[in-house]
């Protein structure tokens, strides 16, 4: 029976030669570290969410709370925004009622699909807000939205502060 060259180290017919390869030897490291990218991921994401708030325009209302999560800036956006007292602002411009949309529209030119955003003080008349939607949206602005803060109150989802309604009967 013949041995083939494998066979033979196998049993033993090298003695004196060293192993390649296997167990012994370590290849090389082949996976990416990414301890590092997400460090600087996470000094980014603070440092944008320190500084978000700070780019808002810069007619003090107090926005309304609501579940909702915030949307993603694309550009420098169309605001109007109305104060407790109901006075309406562009930008931080005041503006009267009767002016607001062809204001609107030399800021938008012919693009009226560009979003238009409403930041209602909390405490504003909602017949003010109203009617500046409705003349907003009578107007031809099509992508008007409505600002508000989050955190506010729960649309339905039971929570542990709304307890259990008492049964019927019971004492």
């Amino acid at each position: 029976m013949a041995l083939s060259a494998n066979d033979a180290f196998a049993a033993g017919g090298g003695r004196g030669r060293r192993r390649r390869g296997g167990r012994g030897r370590r290849g090389a490291l082949s996976e990416i570290n990414v301890t590092p990218l997400v460090d600087v991921m996470l000094v980014l994401l603070i440092v944008f969410m320190i500084s978000a708030p700070l780019l808002t325009v810069g007619v003090p209302v107090e926005l309304p709370k609501t579940e909702a999560g915030s949307l993603q800036d694309q550009s420098e956006p169309l605001t109007v925004s109305i104060r407790a007292d109901g006075a309406i602002f562009v930008k931080e411009d005041p503006v009267p009622f009767a002016s607001l949309a062809p204001r609107l529209h030399e800021m938008a030119g012919p693009d009226t699909t560009k979003p238009l955003y409403v930041r209602a003080d909390g405490k504003a008349a909602y017949a003010v807000v109203a009617q500046v939607m409705a003349a907003l949206s009578t107007s031809g602005f099509t992508a008007i939205n409505l600002i508000t803060d989050t955190g506010g109150p729960s649309s339905g989802a039971k929570t542990a502060e709304n307890p259990k309604p008492a049964e019927a009967g019971a004492p």
